[in-house]
């Protein structure tokens, strides 16, 4: 599959691809014809990379995430960790959202009951 092949049938941005390529995990990735091929375990892994962009990684943080997850054996506790912290930090982002529209809610209801009074 192409390049541009992957990019529609997985709604894959171009720019994700040549990341991934410049990144240098593309291991069964080859060059046919001026053109590269994706197998199936690089979109196994492309899919990884959008999960990942899909739940906050910057595109450092997945490019490390990607190489321990190919280059060590022992990366699933690194990845885990990475995990982790992220999960971490979107649950401090929700409850400081939920504190906000906690606050909100208190001013509407002051305005609500203000115009009652009058």
């Amino acid at each position: 599959m192409t390049m541009n092949e992957a990019s529609e049938r997985y709604s894959i941005p171009i720019k994700i691809l040549k990341e991934y390529e410049s990144w240098g995990l593309c291991g069964e990735v080859k060059k046919v014809m001026g053109m590269w091929q994706y197998d199936d375990t690089d979109l196994e892994r492309l899919s990884m990379i959008m999960t990942l962009h899909d739940i906050g990684f910057s595109k450092k943080e997945i490019e490390c995430y990607m190489r321990l997850l190919l280059e060590q054996d022992d990366a699933k506790t690194e990845c885990l960790k990475m995990l982790e912290q992220k999960r971490n930090n979107t649950l401090d982002e929700i409850h400081f959202k939920e504190k906000q529209l906690d606050r909100m809610d208190y001013l509407r209801h002051e305005m609500r009951k203000a115009d009652r009074i009058k």
